[in-house]
């Protein structure tokens, strides 16, 4: 298998964002997290297993229309943080 066929396998699995406020609001959105990729210390990334109607949230996000509970939205960042900076993944 190429490197680009496996990119593109990769792409259609999983969704990684290292945006804090993003990851957040897809967990609040029900999408979780299947992982974290601390590889790179400085810049940690949040990935999800891609499912379907997730694009649609992401863009919703970006466009500032995306209507979440903001206390479980608050929560959800400070479980994320924790995550962060925990020992485990």
């Amino acid at each position: 298998m190429s490197e680009k066929e496996f990119k593109d396998k990769y792409i259609d699995k999983y969704f990684e964002t290292s945006d804090l406020g993003l990851a957040a609001a897809l967990v609040t959105g029900t999408y979780p997290i299947d992982h974290l990729d601390k590889h790179n210390p400085s810049k940690i990334k949040f990935v999800f297993s891609r499912d379907e109607g997730m694009d649609n949230v992401i863009q919703l996000y970006w466009n500032n229309q995306l209507n979440l509970s903001l206390l479980t939205y608050f929560n959800n960042l400070k479980m994320l943080k924790n995550r962060i900076y925990s020992e485990k993944y």
